[in-house]
């Protein structure tokens, strides 16, 4: 049970923080570059039993790196999903800044002392042809053993415009290289923003139960705050995705057995 986006602020630290001392959420991917990144090194220092990944960041605020083909001359700051989407799919990405910026977004994480169990990116960008190449060299030059591959399988679930996007873009991204370790199965885009997220998520628990292997399932839960909604459109289902997480439904559905909470660490 993944936490994307620990670090993008305070509030957003402490709702997973939450989730994660109610036995639920077991692994985060942090944001380096985030107004929560100060908040995140500290409250890291307490969770031995989290398992800790970088979410790269390339499409807000500013970069670590020089990365002149990923950042707007004039601002100085990433261009944003659109504009970094557009420059991937027509070719004005070069591979070597995404290198860059991620080995420099990698490095900052494990100064503060983290170990570092996988990697995957906000907004799910690496999956971009001309950024997910330089991300799986990236984790395996530097040891980290497993890279999301964001392709939500099933019938079922929203957002069917943005997985079947994703599931393009990566198709062409990772065309005739070789896998890094990542998990048997990938979900969680669907869930995102539903009103039916509770029953739903206990019905893909249900799923997943009698099935063998290693499932990732990425959660964004949080406490809004003034930093987030300045950050992030996705603000209010942040506390909704927390509250059915934490609830009772929930820890006694995870608490029957035929799953077991891990994080790429232990795997």
């Amino acid at each position: 049970m993944n936490a994307d986006d620990f670090g993008l602020s305070s509030g957003v630290n402490d709702g997973i923080l939450e989730a994660h001392a109610a036995g639920v959420v077991s692994s985060v991917s942090v944001l380096v570059n985030a107004p929560g990144w100060e908040h995140a090194v500290a409250a890291l220092r307490g969770t031995e039993s989290l398992g800790v990944g970088l979410h790269l960041n390339l499409t807000a605020g500013e970069p670590l790196s020089e990365g002149r083909t990923l950042v707007d001359a004039h601002t100085g700051r990433f261009h944003g999903l659109a504009g970094l989407v557009t420059r991937a799919l027509t070719g004005r990405i070069d591979p070597e800044h995404v290198a860059e910026e991620c080995g420099a977004q990698l490095a900052r994480l494990r100064a503060a002392g983290v170990r570092v169990t996988h990697i995957d990116s906000h907004r799910h960008v690496h999956a971009l042809p001309g950024v997910w190449a330089r991300v799986v060299a990236t984790a395996r030059a530097r040891g980290v053993p497993f890279v999301r591959v964001p392709v939500e399988d099933g019938a079922e679930g929203g957002a069917w415009v943005k997985r079947w996007t994703i599931r393009a873009a990566w198709r062409v991204a990772a065309r005739g290289g070789a896998l890094p370790r990542h998990a048997d199965r990938f979900c969680g885009i669907g869930l995102q923003g539903d009103v039916r997220f509770l029953t739903r998520l206990l019905a893909l628990i249900d799923r997943l139960g009698p099935r063998p292997g290693v499932t990732e399932l990425m959660v964004h839960p949080g406490r809004p705050d003034r930093v987030l909604a300045a950050w992030d459109g996705y603000v209010a289902p942040r506390a909704a995705e927390l509250a059915a997480l934490t609830s009772s439904a929930v820890r006694e559905r995870l608490g029957r057995g035929d799953v077991c909470l891990t994080h790429f660490g232990a795997v």
